[in-house]
């Protein structure tokens, strides 16, 4: 990418676009375009279309999806599998049309099946059957990365895709309705040093094992990637090890200062014991995360401090 290229940034106001484009700017990119879902809505065909005709963009990072935790997954199966296909759909056809230069599209580590063996290899993609609660988003997401494959065998675009692990940082989502682990244990932890309450309750039996890598080396390793990976298929992109939500909620809680004690409501389930990211791929292409967990953590503490107070 030359600083001289426009970047179309899809999704642009959520965790990973936002990441996205602190990185851009950082590097001195500056003909970023964004638009709001409210100015663009991307599963319209004639909005897309006419867009990418109005700015020809060069590159493209598609980030933009209809996103939401396991409850949202499992009621709003039909509208998190329509929404996700008619945004990468059109994104994808469009920029083909419009002959841009290079598209990464992301998808998510729910694609891999839900027995697939650890660490989390490439190669285990469509080797078993799918968690039945995010089945619709996964497929989704799946043929996406397809979609990014067969425009490439068959037109010749340059059109890359890659699988991000579980993510936290800036523009992270704090509801303890539909948040993930991370935060969630970040304002629970808070509320109850604010409250002055004498425990927290985890739950489950705090065993399960989960990797965590900070927004922006995600951000870092897509901007990274675009510049230097150009094939089909993926690429994980993780820190290649993991911690106990044991582990991590004795992190946040001294990082946050809360005192009291830990219980484990053992009644609640556990999900799945481990999903880990083999990134051996991703090393091999030279890049390596930088963030640690705890400084991660404490710079995000740090942040949503700032939004609490």
């Amino acid at each position: 990418m030359d600083k001289g290229n426009k970047i179309y940034v899809a999704g642009h106001r959520g965790m990973v676009g936002s990441a996205l484009i602190r990185k851009l700017l950082s590097e001195g990119y500056e003909h970023i375009i964004t638009r709001t879902s409210s100015e663009l809505d991307l599963r319209s065909q004639l909005d897309v279309a006419n867009f990418f005709v109005e700015e020809q963009p060069d590159y493209v990072f598609l980030a933009a999806a209809k996103v939401g935790g396991i409850i949202a997954n499992n009621t709003f199966r039909a509208e998190f599998l329509y929404d996700n296909l008619m945004i990468q759909n059109n994104v994808i056809h469009q920029s083909y049309l419009a002959k841009v230069k290079k598209l990464m599209f992301l998808g998510s580590s729910c694609i891999y099946p839900k027995m697939a063996p650890q660490p989390l290899r490439e190669d285990a993609l469509l080797t078993g059957l799918l968690e039945p609660t995010n089945e619709p988003y996964a497929i989704a997401k799946i043929a996406g990365m397809k979609m990014c494959d067969a425009y490439r065998d068959q037109y010749g675009c340059n059109f890359i895709s890659v699988m991000p692990t579980n993510l936290y940082g800036p523009n992270d989502n704090y509801d303890l309705k539909n948040s993930h682990v991370l935060p969630a244990l970040i304002r629970k932890f808070h509320e109850a040093k604010t409250n002055s309450q004498q425990k927290v309750e985890i739950w489950g039996t705090g065993s399960p094992k989960r990797e965590f890598m900070h927004v922006d080396d995600l951000a870092s390793a897509c901007f990274f990637l675009m510049q230097h990976f150009d094939e089909p298929g993926f690429v994980n992109i993780g820190v290649g090890k993991d911690v106990s939500i044991k582990d991590l909620a004795m992190l946040i809680k001294t990082i946050v200062g809360f005192e009291g004690e830990l219980t484990y409501d053992t009644s609640k389930p556990d999900g799945t014991p481990r999903k880990l990211m083999d990134v051996s791929k991703l090393e091999s292409l030279g890049f390596k995360y930088k963030i640690e967990l705890e400084e991660g953590i404490r710079s995000v503490y740090s942040d949503y401090l700032k939004q609490v107070q």
